[in-house]
Parts: structure tokens; sequence; C-alpha cells
């Protein structure tokens, strides 16, 4: 259940590349707890504004809080160490390595936060394995995953971080349905330990995920509320659901 603390605020963030406002003066807040679904058309901005949350694009301008902190200007490994995780539109793995050493890789950057206490490195990966289903492949090359396995395993590394805030860029994509379901049921868990932002064109897992729904257009918020009111919200329909 989210709180009424902001966990991530942006006050006119803009990203513009050349003459394109990929990001054109967003002002959203996240709260804690919150599972918050970003949708739009293709070309909306979407993954260009998870991007700079996260601080793989930098801004053109306006600011980025989290947890109270301006991270507008730090660089993503540190904004990994105050909590924040991205997994790519497209899988970002270790193709060559195991399966077990891609999420090790990752409880090993947990490492490098200030003051964080001891823990048990294995029971660490073998639970971050566990929570996305994928124990029993540990030992498995990562490139000779199926593509949804892949996804699932970049989750895995993204939990390993144990972040305050998990940023999910398509996770349905090439997932069956049966995988889907055990997502949506992952997500429902992750969010009782980490607020969950997600990119997803699947809106029947939008609707059955998201707290809250953000809609951008043009690099701009076109508008926000719960699943209902995005359902019968007349400019959405018109930009993007097609009704």
């Amino acid at each position: 259940m989210a709180s009424l603390t902001p966990l991530l605020v942006t006050s006119g963030l803009k990203r513009h590349f050349g003459g394109v406002k990929a990001v054109d003066g967003v002002d959203f807040t996240l709260h804690e707890g919150e599972i918050r679904a970003i949708i739009g058309p293709n070309g909306a901005g979407k993954t260009t504004f998870v991007s700079l949350l996260s601080g793989r694009t930098e801004a053109s301008g306006g600011t980025i809080r989290f947890a109270g902190e301006d991270v507008t200007r730090l660089p993503a490994y540190k904004r990994v160490q105050r909590g924040i995780a991205y997994t790519f539109q497209i899988t970002n793995i270790y193709q060559t390595k195991s399966v077990a050493d891609n999420v090790r890789m990752a409880v090993q950057g947990r490492m490098q936060r200030v003051g964080m206490p001891a823990f048990d490195f294995e029971a660490e990966t073998a639970a971050a394995l566990a929570a996305v289903g994928l124990s029993d492949r540990a030992e498995t090359i990562a490139g000779e995953l199926a593509y949804g396995h892949q996804r699932l395993l970049e989750i895995a590394m993204g939990l390993a971080l144990q972040p305050k805030l998990l940023i999910l860029d398509e996770p349905t994509q090439g997932l069956s349905d049966a995988e889907i379901e055990n997502f949506l049921s992952l997500v429902r868990t992750i969010a009782k330990r980490a607020t969950v932002l997600l990119i997803e064109h699947n809106m029947a897992v939008v609707m059955a995920l998201a707290d809250r729904i953000s809609v951008l257009t043009r690099g701009q918020l076109l508008a926000e509320g719960t699943p209902s009111e995005i359902r019968d919200n007349a400019a959405v329909q018109e930009a993007y659901l097609g009704a």
C-alpha cells in the first residue's frame, strides 16, 4: 500500500535531442510503496523518462529528487547505491556467465553501499533466483535461456540490489501467458518492500497491477489517475487507447 511520503519527485524535467523534445517539462511524484505504470504511444518519451530517473541519460533541464535528495546530476552507479534499480527494455545480462553468476554480480554491487551491514552472499543470490522461479536454472549459461527467462533473470538482478525503487521497462515482453501470471504475483510481492515503476504496453497487466497510471504523449504528461480513471479519460482514449 502506497504511503503519502514522496519517494521520487521531478520538476520541469527535460531531455532534448537537438530539436526533438523527448521529455518536455514533466512534473511527476511517486510515493513510497506504490505500483505506478507509465503508458503512452510509441515515441511518447517513456523510456527516455525512466532513463533520466536512473541516471543513464542526462537531463537537459529540471530536477530529480529521490528520498529527499537532489540526484539530478548523480551518475547512474551512485543512484544504484541510493536504491534505484532499472531493468532495460532489452535484456542487459552477461550472456556468457551462469544465471547464478549474473545475480551474484548484482549482489556484489550492493556491497558498494556505504554503511551496509554484512549479509549472506549466497543466500541473497538464491533468494533472488527463487523469487523469479529460476532456481533450477542457476548453473545455466544466461545466453542459453529463452528470452522470457532472460527477462526474469534481469528482474532477479534488480531484486538482488534490494532497491527502494525498481524500474521495469517492458517486463512482460516475450513472456508466455503463464509467465505473465507469475510476473503479476511477483510484482505484488516486490511491492511489499519496494516501490515499483513500470513501462508496459500490455494494458491487461497495467490495469491488473497499477495503483495509479501516468500517461505520456509527445514528452509531456497527459493524464494521471487510477486505472478506472484512466480508462474513462476521453483525452487518453483519443491519444492512446484508441477508444
